[in-house]
């Protein structure tokens, strides 16, 4: 009876062990960054251009063209991106720090290893673009474009994000944290351990029934019971 005993306490605890992991919202990778010390002395960017070891000073990029460019080691401080077209750009172990500007385009771009700190941007296109190990920190960005984007350890952290659009895109390992989410639209989006419970503001305007794989606190089960309801068709009368 007691080794029977001993077989039952030891199957409690695996089981117990294995519901824990998979319970466990698995954490966000983040970025390792290495900043770099030489500044950049040129004008404007070049199509398919190849930046290494530079630091972008106060650099007006509005309306350069570097379309497929890469950024390896790079840093921008306090940019001007107004327009800039960087389609499918790469930028690896790179920091964006204070940038700024309104219609950026970064439709197909690569983001690993950046961090982005105190932007402040305004229709951003990054649809279509691959974000890994990808920390955004601090500032404002307004009507941001991530459709059919797929985003792998990214963090949202200390941000607004005004009308964000995530619709169609692949999510694994994202976590928003003390931010505020106005409007979001999670409309077709696939979603792998996100963690929204500690959004400062949780303002979901479209896809609340694509919110499988991500995890809420229980006030803001609350908060989204009537975008629950009638995602189903459940009127709620006194």
């Amino acid at each position: 009876m007691a080794a029977s005993d001993g077989r039952t306490t030891r199957t409690a605890g695996a089981t117990r062990a294995v519901k824990g992991k998979k319970d466990a919202v698995a954490a966000a990778r983040r970025p390792d960054v290495r900043l770099p010390l030489v500044p950049y002395e040129g004008e404007g960017l070049e199509p398919d251009g190849d930046y290494d070891g530079v630091r972008f000073d106060g650099v007006d990029l509005a309306d350069a063209s570097g379309r497929g460019a890469r950024f390896m080691d790079c840093a921008l401080d306090g940019c001007t991106l107004d327009r800039a077209e960087l389609a499918r750009a790469r930028f690896i172990d790179a920091v964006l720090t204070g940038v700024r500007g309104v219609g950026t385009g970064l439709a197909e771009a690569s983001l690993r290893d950046v961090e982005v700190v105190d932007a402040r941007l305004g229709g951003v296109q990054l649809h279509g673009a691959v974000l890994e190990r990808v920390v955004v920190r601090g500032g404002k960005i307004d009507y941001l474009n991530l459709r059919e984007a797929r985003l792998k350890d990214v963090v949202f952290e200390g941000c607004v994000l005004s009308e964000p659009d995530f619709g169609g895109a692949h999510l694994v390992r994202v976590e928003f944290r003390d931010c505020v989410l106005k409007r979001a639209d999670f409309s077709g989006a696939r979603m792998e351990s996100v963690d929204l419970r500690a959004v400062a503001e949780l303002d979901i305007a479209r896809g609340v029934d694509r919110l499988a794989g991500a995890v809420i606190s229980p006030s803001q089960l609350m908060e989204l019971a009537p975008a629950f309801a009638a995602q189903i068709g459940v009127r709620v009368e006194a």
